[in-house]
């Protein structure tokens, strides 16, 4: 783990340690969870930003759907 160290606004404070002391946790733990949580959401939305911005491609370049004629065929390689 590495240490950091942030400045929280007052209102910010108070409401993390009252969480935190609800839950019988520290004010450390219930921000990495915190913080842990958001990068996750924030990994999938980009990962759905890229998606989207790939779909028209997908969907419309020839030389990428070619073989969507196959999608219903049960097709196994034999080797």
């Amino acid at each position: 783990m590495h240490r950091t160290q942030i400045l929280l606004e007052p209102e910010q404070y108070a409401e993390l340690t009252a969480i935190a002391g609800r839950e019988h946790r520290s004010l450390s733990d219930l921000v990495r969870e915190m913080l842990r949580l958001q990068l996750e959401s924030r990994r999938k939305r980009g990962l759905a930003a890229a998606a989207e911005a790939l779909l028209a491609d997908y969907r419309d370049d020839p030389e990428l759907t070619a073989f969507t004629a196959l999608d219903a065929d049960d097709v196994h390689a034999q080797g």
